[in-house]
């Protein structure tokens, strides 16, 4: 049987318990480890593929729970598995025709044979472990996104553990960086980046990290209890995320004066809040922010085509920035 057909079986059986399974019986009677079982012999290679095999679903964006036994907490003998199927499906809203389920089935069958193989075949393993066929309009599951961000796995995984981590930040303006130690919540995208939503275990309260600006390895760390989640992290940490996220970039604006039929024009223009005044001999538009340093980053690198008009405290990130640039090249200082 290849792995393909094991995760296939794996996620189904998950999928279908109610109350979940216990590694023995998941080993005894699901296709693909059933047939390796002794109920009188050692299974270690058995349980060592099933550990494999769980990080393999955990890396499809599938959420595998695990539930301790009331009467037996901190056994794993005792620990069940399961794939609670709310958090598996899409939103009700979201369908797919058909024709579309149809595309993504031969997209996955296309990218096998090329450089993309493995994340295909896990893509196409995802579809298939629904049990629908292609002609069925609905698709019960939740793609997986990749990050570029090299922490983005192991803080995935240290929030599957519970685990308390630490790693190198770097903020805007400082010159080294400072280690962080915190406890992951949620990791969500938001505005076309990453952010981590964690429990600082120095200060004991939710702060929100950007992934990007993490620029050293993420380590756990062993045996350090975890802060519990205080009243801003209880109930959904990653709406809650969301929602911070969401009220700052409301917040923030920022007024630019744009050359016209520029490169700048066009792409800042499709983000553009406010309708253009006519007659102005540069567009000028308005666009809302997260981060002020990254904005003034993405400015900057338009040069002359963009003139910052509010805030002040944007239009002086641009400045330095550029003055960075041209003394660097040996330009002027001021």
């Amino acid at each position: 049987m290849t792995v393909e057909e094991r995760l296939f079986s794996l996620v189904l059986a998950l999928i279908a318990t109610e109350i979940g399974l216990t590694k023995a019986e998941i080993l005894a009677t699901v296709q693909g480890y059933r047939q390796r079982y002794s109920a009188s012999e050692s299974n270690t290679s058995l349980e060592r593929q099933f550990e494999r095999d769980k990080d393999d679903i955990r890396e499809l964006g599938i959420p595998l729970e695990m539930i301790e036994a009331p009467d037996d907490p901190g056994s794993n003998h005792h620990l069940r598995y399961r794939i609670p199927k709310g958090l598996y499906d899409l939103p009700a809203d979201v369908t797919f025709s058909p024709d579309e389920l149809m595309l993504l089935k031969l997209a996955a069958t296309v990218w096998r044979e090329g450089s993309l193989s493995a994340e295909s075949r896990r893509a196409l393993t995802k579809l298939n472990s629904l049990g629908i066929d292609s002609r069925d309009p609905i698709l019960g599951y939740a793609p997986t996104l990749r990050a570029r961000e090299a922490s983005f796995e192991p803080l995935s995984k240290a929030m599957d553990k519970n685990q308390v981590v630490s790693f190198p930040y770097l903020k805007p303006g400082e010159r080294a960086s400072q280690r962080r130690r915190v406890a992951p919540r949620a990791i969500v995208l938001h505005d076309g980046r990453w952010h981590l939503f964690a429990t600082d275990q120095a200060l004991a309260a939710p702060r929100t990290f950007l992934l990007s600006r993490i620029v050293g390895p993420v380590l756990p760390v062993p045996g350090t209890p975890v802060v519990p989640a205080d009243a801003a992290t209880g109930g959904n940490p990653g709406q809650k995320a969301l929602d911070g996220l969401e009220a700052l970039w409301t917040a923030q604006t920022a007024t630019l004066s744009v050359l016209p039929d520029s490169d700048a024009s066009v792409r800042l223009g499709k983000r553009n809040t406010d309708s253009e005044p006519s007659g102005a001999p540069r567009s000028v538009i308005t666009l809302r922010y997260t981060d002020l340093n990254i904005l003034a980053d993405e400015l900057a690198g338009y040069g002359p085509e963009v003139r910052v008009l509010t805030p002040a405290l944007l239009q002086s990130a641009v400045r330095r920035r550029l003055l960075g640039v041209a003394q660097a090249h040996g330009g002027p200082h001021e």
